[in-house]
């Protein structure tokens, strides 16, 4: 289940080795909730109007990507008749219209509380904007107050270069009072994209990956779990789960 980095410190059960760490930063979409295949729907049905199939291709190119980055490799990838400004009209009100009491993904909760509950600081680093953030969280009130802070990506002018740039993790890391060194934070992302970035920034990062992201695209991450539920603190000298 563990794909180890050569950052040491704790043993985990499989031998591998993971440095402690002190504060965590979260990516959002597919990782806490359940919106990727929400976006898949929305971009899936602009490409139809202009008679063109939204290719698994084009999808893995633009998870984690900010929404102007992933507009411009849509239009670019399917050939459509529209300016990045066009596209991303008729893309927001999509999103607007559907991001409405976006579900949490399995581990979610239970981790957002263990990690509050003990004092663990942490934040969201998102690479969409604060405008679809506040819709897609609106069900999730209580847990999102929990966050110290959150860095989204499509609208933070301090992020100049998106994922898979380290530009969000460094900034999010900077964030924290205390501003911790990038190795002392542990990124939990779903995409590839993420990954790279997180990795970039020097932090361990774990991924939770897409069922299509490929076994090839999960060597750079620290560790890969098939879904947050599997996590275990401990590994990276956190709290463990109370039993």
């Amino acid at each position: 289940m563990s794909n180890g980095s050569d950052m040491n410190n704790n043993d985990n059960k499989d031998g591998k080795l993971f440095n402690e760490v002190s504060h965590v930063i979260f990516d959002l979409d597919g990782l806490l909730i359940d919106s990727e295949t929400i976006y898949e729907q929305i971009v899936s049905d602009i490409a139809k109007q202009y008679g063109k199939i939204y290719p698994d291709s084009t999808r893995m190119r633009i998870l984690g990507t900010t929404e102007e980055r992933s507009a411009e490799i849509v239009i670019e990838d399917l050939k459509l008749p529209l300016t990045m400004q066009e596209y991303l009209q008729q893309y927001n009100k999509l999103c607007n219209e559907r991001f409405n009491a976006v579900k949490l993904l399995k581990g979610a909760e239970k981790l957002i509380r263990h990690l509050n509950a003990n004092n663990i600081p942490f934040c969201l680093a998102t690479s969409s904007s604060q405008t679809i953030v506040v819709k897609k969280t609106s069900g999730i009130p209580e847990l999102i107050k929990m966050f110290h802070h959150i860095v989204c990506g499509s609208s933070d002018p301090e992020v100049k270069e998106g994922k898979p740039a380290p530009d969000i993790f460094l900034i999010a890391a900077s964030r924290f009072e205390d501003k911790p060194n990038p190795e002392k934070c542990l990124v939990f992302e779903d995409s590839p994209n993420g990954v790279k970035a997180g990795i970039e920034a020097g932090m361990q990062t774990i991924m939770v990956p897409d069922p299509r992201v490929t076994p090839e695209q999960k060597k750079l991450a620290t560790q890969f779990l098939s879904s947050l539920a599997d996590f275990r603190p401990e590994e990276f000298g956190l709290p463990k789960f109370e039993e």
